[in-house]
């Protein structure tokens, strides 16, 4: 079995356990092989938490979970120095304890519920790969992904994510409900889940075992991943869209008048990222402009801050993305930003 089917079985894994919710299963799975982290919004019920502990248990990785709460503090998050005396009567010594944060897939559910220093801790470790206690840098395992979640109703008690950084997150997957046929589906899921384990209990033993993915899988697959090329015209095209949120007026005043600041180069480079990621999932080896349009919603949802104009007239972010989208001509075959050289 290829690397590519590996990856596909997963998801396939996965999807056994999600119904209605394919999105959220597809940008897990991409922010796994690019290596980035995710932003989740939804109401509760809406199997966010139930699809990062199916990608979990479907993986050789650890999971943790951090609830996010006014009172949590840093040291919740990250682990503690913790002091031991000497069993022979000497001097003690102190131990580095290592929070939730140091699994391999970690759920930071509701993380608007803690205030912004309690949040940086988890994004030092999201950004640098590493944690600071007591002055020593503690690294993450080589296999980390974050799925952050948050209540988009809920406002009252928490903490926004400054728009910083919101930028760290390599993608921002918005959930909704299903439809009546998923609706109808995910009860059948949970009922026949419930007779499973009354009938595992019944014979004293345990569900059976599922074949699950090795993390050399997932590396492998991201080093597949890094050869997927990007043609010229396709570069051009992220490019040109990154632009159009930071300079709206060269289309119209009136889309720039719903922008107050657009993308950063970090949301040129996460869009590369999961530009490649998507065409390598669907079985590509060249990312094309169907790519881009597949993710460009994820990838610029949170790093579109909108003005007040937009705010006055519910304008949200997904709508001005589709306005750039209908603006944004598509580049043809051999365009390009750089000069090409011509060797003798």
């Amino acid at each position: 079995m290829s690397v590519r089917e590996e990856i596909i079985r997963l998801k396939n894994n996965v999807m056994k356990d999600i119904v209605g919710q394919e999105e959220i299963v597809e940008r897990l799975l991409m922010g796994l092989l690019a290596n980035g982290n995710l932003l989740v919004e939804g109401l509760p019920g809406m199997a966010k938490t139930r699809a990062i502990k199916s990608l979990a248990s479907n993986i050789e990785a650890t999971y943790g979970r951090i609830q996010f709460t006014p009172d949590l503090v840093q040291s919740d998050i990250t682990g503690k120095q913790a002091y031991y005396e000497s069993d022979k009567g000497g001097k003690g010594e102190y131990v580095f304890e290592p929070g939730p944060v140091f699994n391999n897939i970690v759920l930071a559910d509701e993380i608007n519920r803690a205030p912004s220093k309690t949040q940086n801790a988890l994004l030092e470790a999201m950004e640098e790969r590493q944690v600071t206690v007591a002055a020593v840098a503690h690294k993450m395992p080589d296999l980390f992904l974050v799925m952050a979640t948050q209540n988009p109703v809920e406002q009252a008690g928490t903490y926004a994510l400054p728009e910083a950084q919101m930028d760290r997150f390599l993608m921002h997957v918005s959930v909704h409900y299903p439809d009546e046929a998923a609706e109808s589906q995910i009860i059948r899921l949970v009922r026949g889940e419930f007779s499973q384990e009354h009938k595992a209990k019944e014979k004293g033993g345990q569900l059976e075992e599922k074949q699950l993915t090795t993390q050399e899988t997932i590396f492998a697959a991201r080093a597949e991943l890094d050869k997927v090329t990007v043609p010229d015209h396709v570069e051009k095209y992220i490019v040109d869209l990154i632009f159009t949120t930071r300079y709206p007026e060269r289309f119209s005043y009136e889309l720039k008048s719903f922008i107050k600041c657009g993308a950063s180069p970090r949301g040129s480079l996460a869009m590369d990222r999961c530009t490649r990621a998507h065409a390598w999932m669907r079985g590509a080896n060249e990312a094309d402009i169907e790519d881009v349009q597949a993710v460009v919603h994820s990838v610029l949802r949170h790093r579109i801050i909108r003005g007040d104009r937009a705010h006055e007239h519910k304008v949200t972010a997904d709508d001005i993305i589709d306005d750039i989208l209908e603006k944004v001509q598509i580049p043809t075959i051999g365009d390009s930003y750089l000069v090409k050289t011509v060797e003798a």
